[in-house]
C-alpha cells in the first residue's frame, strides 16, 4: 500500500461508513463536519432510513455526497429496521453481519468511480472494511465512537494487569462481543475477524481527549506500533448542530416547562436520570429507580423511554401509577436532556456528556463497554460513584433513595474534579489545542496520500 506521494492533494477523497447506532453515528457525523471544514471531498455511505440522521451535517455541507444502498437483509432483522435503536444492544451482531454484505458492492462503486476516494474512515463495528481497503490499496482509518482504554480491549486481547493502573474486571464485565463467542458460529466469527482487522489500520480516530486518556492513547500508540491515532473529542461538542457546547443538548430546544422549573431549582440541586438510547429497564428495575428517587427527595430529571405494547407485556417497565402526583415539584419525567448530578449507564457518549457538563456521575453500568467506562470514571478520575451494576441488577430502593440523597450533597472533592475535567475538555477542542491538533495533523498526512 503506498502511502506517500509525489505531491500533496490539498482536497483528498475519503470514504466515510458510520455504524447505524445512535453513539457511533452521530459521533461519526461530527467528526465528518470537521474534517470538511478542513477541504476535504467527503462521501457519506448510508442506508435510507438512516439518511434523516445525516441532515444536519448535509444541509451544512452540500457539497458532501451521499451513498445511499440498500440495507442488507438479515434472518434476525426485521423488514424496514436500519437501526440499532430499534432492535436494542442484542441487535448489533446482526446488524454488523448484515452490512458485511455491502463489501462487493462497494467495490462496484470504487470501480466505476472516476475519481475514487483515496482512504475509508470507517467504525470499528465494521471491520471487514479493512479488507476491502486492502484490496482496494488504499488505507483505512478505523473510527472508535468509545475512548482509547476501550479501543485497546477491542483491539486485542491484551491482558489488563498490563495496562497503567492495572485494572482487573469480572468476566461478565467484559463487551459483550466478548462472551458472545464462538469459534463454530459463522458469524461471531465475522465479527472477530473484523476486530482483529482493525488492528491493521493505517490510522485511527477516538472520540476522547489528551487530559481525560492520556495514558491510554499513548499504550495504544505503542500497541498499533505507529503514532496514527488521532484523539478528536469530545465530538459532540464540535458538530454541525450544536448550538451551545456547555451544555451537551442544546438548552434553546428545551421547552418551557423544563426551563420554568429549572430557573426555580437551587444550582446543582438536580440529578438528571438517564441509561442510554438503547436500553430498556424491565418493570421491577423501574419501580425500585422510581421508589429511589422518591425516598431521596431529591430534585430530578428521568429521561423514560416508552416501549412498545409488547415488551411491556414482557415485562419492561412504565413509570409506577401515581409516580409523577407523589413526586410533583421534585422532579419531571422528560424525553430530555439535562445538566445536573447524573445517574448514568455509562455508554461512552453519555460519559462525554456529563464531562462536559461539570457534573459528577453515579454510575449503573449494565452491559457492552459500561463496566470499563464506569472504571474509568469512578476509579481512575474520580468525577464518580458506584451504585449498582448488571443489566438484571435491582437496586435496593431505600439504598439507592440514600445514595442519591448523599451523592447530591457531596463535599467538593468530586465536583472541583468534574468542573475541573469539564474545563479541560472545552480546552481539547479549542482552536490549536489538543484535539484541534489531531484533527489538523489527520488531514496534513492524508494529503500526503496523493489521489
Amino acid at each position: 500500500m503506498a502511502t506517500t506521494a509525489t505531491r500533496p492533494n490539498p482536497h483528498p477523497h475519503i470514504l466515510v461508513f458510520p455504524y447505524p447506532a445512535q453513539g457511533h453515528l452521530l459521533a461519526l457525523r461530527n467528526l465528518t463536519h470537521q474534517l470538511a471544514l478542513r477541504g476535504l471531498t467527503i462521501t457519506i455511505l448510508v442506508t435510507p432510513k438512516n439518511l434523516p440522521f445525516l441532515s444536519p451535517l448535509l444541509s451544512s455541507h452540500p457539497p458532501i455526497t451521499p451513498l445511499v444502498f440498500p440495507f442488507p437483509s438479515h434472518p434476525l432483522i426485521p423488514p424496514g429496521v436500519e437501526h440499532v435503536k430499534d432492535l436494542g444492544n442484542s441487535g448489533n451482531l446482526p446488524i454488523m453481519v448484515a452490512l458485511g454484505k455491502l463489501h462487493d458492492p462497494l467495490v462496484e462503486w470504487f470501480d466505476s468511480h472516476s475519481e475514487p476516494p483515496v482512504a475509508i474512515v470507517s467504525d470499528f463495528f465494521i471491520g471487514w472494511t479493512q479488507c476491502l481497503a486492502t484490496r482496494l490499496q488504499i488505507p483505512r482509518l478505523t473510527f472508535y465512537s468509545s475512548g482509547a482504554f476501550v479501543a485497546l480491549k477491542s483491539l486485542s486481547e491484551i491482558e489488563f494487569g498490563n495496562l497503567p493502573g492495572s485494572p482487573a474486571f469480572k468476566q461478565e464485565h467484559l463487551p459483550s462481543l466478548f462472551k458472545l463467542y464462538k469459534p463454530s458460529d459463522p458469524d461471531l466469527e465475522m465479527i472477530k475477524d473484523g476486530h482483529v482487522a482493525n488492528t491493521k489500520s493505517w490510522g485511527c480516530f477516538i472520540n476522547s481527549f489528551e487530559d481525560l486518556e492520556a495514558e491510554y492513547v499513548q499504550w495504544l500508540k505503542t500497541h498499533v506500533g505507529h503514532n496514527r491515532v488521532f484523539s478528536v473529542g469530545p465530538l459532540s461538542l464540535i458538530g454541525p448542530d450544536v448550538l451551545d457546547r456547555g451544555n451537551s443538548g442544546s438548552v434553546s430546544e428545551m421547552n418551557d416547562q423544563v426551563l420554568t422549573w429549572l430557573d426555580r431549582c437551587p444550582d446543582g440541586s438536580v440529578v438528571y436520570v438517564c441509561f442510554g438510547s438503547q436500553k430498556l429497564l424491565r418493570k421491577e428495575q423501574m419501580e425500585a429507580l422510581a421508589n429511589g428517587l422518591e425516598k431521596s427527595a431529591t430534585r430530578f430529571i428521568w429521561v423514560v423511554k416508552s416501549g412498545t405494547t409488547q415488551q411491556q407485556v414482557e415485562g419492561f417497565g412504565v413509570v409506577p401509577y401515581g409516580f409523577e402526583q407523589r413526586t410533583a415539584g421534585q422532579g419531571l419525567v422528560l424525553n430530555h436532556k439535562a445538566v445536573g448530578g447524573f445517574l448514568s449507564h455509562c455508554g461512552w457518549n453519555s460519559v462525554l456528556e456529563g464531562i462536559v457538563s461539570g457534573v459528577m456521575i453515579l454510575a449503573g453500568p449494565m452491559e457492552a463497554d459500561q463496566f470499563l467506562n464506569a472504571r474509568l470514571l469512578v476509579d481512575n478520575i474520580g468525577v464518580g460513584v458506584r451504585e449498582c451494576e448488571g443489566a438484571d441488577s435491582v437496586p435496593d430502593s431505600d439504598e439507592l433513595g440514600r445514595a442519591i440523597a448523599e451523592f447530591m450533597t457531596e463535599g467538593g472533592g468530586m465536583k472541583a474534579k468534574a468542573k475541573d475535567l469539564k474545563e479541560k475538555a472545552l480546552a481539547a477542542v479549542s482552536h490549536g489545542e489538543s484535539s484541534m491538533k489531531d484533527l489538523d495533523r489527520f488531514v496534513e498526512e492524508l494529503g500526503q496520500l496523493g489521489g
